[in-house]
């Protein structure tokens, strides 16, 4: 199959050539600093092609890259607080499908741009929750968080500002988040199969769009030590404002 074969017949080469632009950008951030992707990726991608087909591709990328890191998160969590928080997901990821694969097109775009607008405000406040731990707390963050990935998996945010205020070595807390989504992931990907949403023309597009996505991660992984983590941050906060407002639907007739 040649590389025109992977790209979904309803998406133009033009713009399958922005997608994977966007995924290496995308991908460079979350190599660099850890977090960004999906909030870059999601409000441009879905203005150049169905937001239904770039959630499913950014699933598909996102659950096989992080597959290898299962196994040593599982021994390092703590197991028994992040089973608390996969319940809320559990419930979050089925609702935030359903609106997905229900709401129009336009609609959808309105809601990602909207959130990823709120969550961008939520990484500049540098909010950490340093409350005390309670089950409830942590179904409703973990709830959010799942219909976040649901809808647009954009459900980073709540999660690691929750994990990186707790008093627990940042070892752990890395297990922890990383579990997390693993778990989240694993609901997001049953639950859109059985929506629909991982259809074989998402998962053959995400078979070119993986791979820049990666190449952008590895970049970004070679960047961390040599520039200001404050300064690519500070890139990343602009990267991912500049998304939400080139990916309004406003804009479409002025931009696209």
């Amino acid at each position: 199959m040649n590389l025109a074969g992977l790209i979904p017949a309803d998406v133009g080469v033009n713009a399958a050539i922005a997608i994977c632009v966007i995924a290496l950008v995308s991908g460079t951030a979350r190599g660099f600093s850890g977090f960004g992707s999906a909030l870059i990726f999601m409000p441009l991608a879905s203005s150049m092609a169905a937001p239904q087909l770039v959630a499913a591709v950014l699933l598909i990328i996102d659950f096989i890259a992080a597959l290898p890191l299962v196994p040593n998160a599982w021994k390092q969590a703590d197991r028994k607080a992040t089973s608390v928080m996969v319940l809320g997901a559990l419930i979050g990821v089925p609702i935030g499908t359903y609106f997905l694969s229900r709401l129009d097109p336009v609609t959808t775009r309105w809601i990602i741009s909207g959130f990823v607008f709120a969550l961008l405000l939520l990484l500049l406040s540098g909010w950490r929750y340093r409350g005390r731990d309670h089950a409830a707390i942590s179904v409703g963050i973990g709830g959010l968080s799942g219909f976040l990935s649901g809808l647009a998996q954009t459900g980073g945010p709540p999660i690691v500002g929750y994990w990186l205020g707790r008093p627990v070595a940042s070892v752990i807390a890395r297990a922890n988040i990383l579990l997390f989504f693993a778990a989240s992931d694993f609901f997001s990907a049953v639950s859109y199969s059985l929506t629909g949403l991982i259809t074989p023309d998402a998962i053959r597009f995400s078979l070119l769009v993986g791979p820049v996505y990666a190449i952008g991660v590895l970049i970004g992984a070679q960047l961390f030590g040599r520039a200001s983590e404050t300064l690519f941050r500070t890139i990343c906060y602009a990267l991912i404002a500049a998304a939400v407002v080139i990916g309004l639907p406003a804009l479409d007739g002025v931009l696209r």
